[in-house]
């Protein structure tokens, strides 16, 4: 297994803009499909993904793919319904089964199923802390409107929307 250090964009107050941050998410996970090279009603999805593993500080690894999905409900105005929504739609579905993919081309599906199994039972705890800490009246991140935050660093970003508390 190919070990390096955590990116830059996970530390809690790092201040790269959210355009750093994405640009050293790619160069570190070249395997990652960049939406950057889609058709944009395509990459949309994918690329707000990817923008909330820098705003939110999540790696690549599977306990923060997993926490990613809860995290960016309750902290983003995209929210589960959203999701199902996309999931229905024929121009998204396929760009958000890229990402799977991508998992998969990377480690494989055993990989993929025992990671999750190994990972729940460790990451439940502090999912649900997280939901305790997300509840009540708060200012939503603009998943799929970012484009405002690109120049902004990473650290206002998370004081701005309450985030810090929630970043490892």
């Amino acid at each position: 297994m190919n070990k390096r250090s955590r990116p830059k964009y996970t530390n809690k107050y790092s201040n790269q803009t959210l355009q750093q941050g994405l640009e050293e998410y790619y160069k570190i996970n070249p395997s990652i499909t960049d939406p950057r090279e889609l058709p944009p009603e395509f990459a949309q999805i994918l690329l707000a993904h990817d923008i909330s593993h820098i705003v939110l500080g999540c790696d690549t690894n599977m306990y923060d793919e997993i926490k990613l999905l809860p995290l960016s409900f309750w902290t983003s105005d995209f929210k589960f319904g959203d999701y199902l929504r996309t999931r229905k739609d024929p121009k998204i579905r396929p760009a958000i089964d890229i990402m799977y993919e991508d998992l998969i081309k990377q480690h494989g599906v055993l990989w993929l199923y025992s990671s999750i199994v190994f990972v729940l039972p460790r990451l439940l705890p502090e999912v649900i802390a997280i939901w305790v800490k997300t509840r009540g009246t708060r200012k939503y991140y603009p998943f799929l409107d970012y484009e405002s935050l690109l120049n902004c660093s990473l650290l206002e970003i998370r004081q701005d929307f309450d985030l810090l508390p929630l970043i490892d």
